[in-house]
């Protein structure tokens, strides 16, 4: 598991271990936020003797060792985050979510035996013609980040059509729940809500996302490390939830019980304008459909966020 102090990394390695696997958890635990959340994230992981922690940075530490005996690699390690992947913020996106990759997929590559499951994201559509947005409609990022996810997309794609590396893609859709990251939207609205301080919000709020909720997304990885056949195109896993930012500031204001202070700020590059995923591919193919509504989501983020933080 790469990124396993993650937010969804820490929740599907918990998955995991409670299913009686043994899980070895690789991350740098680089600064993107602060480390001592993703440290408290692996606390109950920590407290299993299946699980191994490798703190170790994949750009530079022998691979081979990691992957001794290793049957599935979930690859969730990556530079997250739309708007600092512009100017001299790329070069970290281009380490992190394109060498890095392909620098794991050589790894993989040299043992047949073992799979992959890829994290992508929906960023790689951009803003798409149509929604709900299919795994056949055009791929045209709107951000550097997407792009550099994109472009781990057509790493794992060679691998697997040159020397059939069994590789999995899933590209989630705003993905949400307990753990989240601190500089995502609805972490920092329940948080606004809860303190009464402002919530900044870029744009007019029209902004449409499909909202994943992270249990739905540990499932379709389990799904897809599961599956008879790897499929050989990418899997959409999305939450079909979506929402206009200005309607989920309702929404968390009512499950925190008091409102959402707004600060309104310019729309930012690379946000774009609309999301929203077609699962028929991932219910085919690999039997899963979210299970996990918006609301009932957001409420269980907000008891988290309740008996977790300060």
């Amino acid at each position: 598991m790469t990124g396993a102090a993650g937010f969804i990394g820490s929740t599907l390695c918990d998955r995991l271990l409670s299913l009686g696997w043994q899980v070895r958890g690789v991350d740098a635990f680089v600064d993107y936020y602060d480390v001592s959340i993703k440290r408290r994230n692996l606390q109950r992981a920590l407290r299993c003797d299946a699980f191994q922690l490798c703190d170790a940075d994949l750009r530079t530490v022998p691979l081979e060792p990691l992957l001794d005996g290793v049957d599935v690699v979930f690859h969730l390690a990556a530079q997250p985050g739309v708007r600092t992947s512009w100017a001299e913020g790329f070069a970290a996106y281009d380490d992190h979510n394109v060498r890095m990759t392909q620098r794991l997929l050589e790894a993989v590559r040299a043992q047949p035996s073992t799979r992959m499951v890829f994290a992508s994201s929906s960023s790689v559509y951009g803003n798409p013609p149509r929604v709900p947005t299919t795994e056949a409609d055009p791929t045209r990022p709107f951000s550097p980040y997407g792009v550099t996810k994109l472009a781990g997309e057509h790493l794992c794609r060679a691998y697997s059509d040159n020397f059939g590396v069994i590789v999995t893609v899933l590209r989630y859709f705003t993905v949400y729940g307990p753990r989240q990251r601190p500089d995502m939207a609805i972490h920092r609205l329940v948080e606004s809500a809860r303190l009464g301080t402002p919530f900044t919000l870029f744009g007019d709020g029209s902004q449409v996302r499909d909202f994943t909720f992270v249990d739905d997304v540990v499932a379709a990885n389990l799904a897809a490390a599961a599956a008879e056949a790897a499929p050989t195109d990418p899997v959409n896993v999305a939450g079909g939830s979506s929402t206009t930012l200005l309607e989920l500031v309702n929404i968390v204001g009512d499950a925190v019980g008091q409102p959402v202070p707004v600060e309104w700020l310019p729309a930012q590059p690379g946000d774009v304008a609309r999301t929203g995923g077609d699962v028929h591919r991932a219910a085919s193919l690999l039997g899963w459909s979210p299970a996990v509504t918006l609301e009932q989501g957001v409420a269980r983020q907000v008891e988290w966020h309740r008996a977790t933080l300060v």
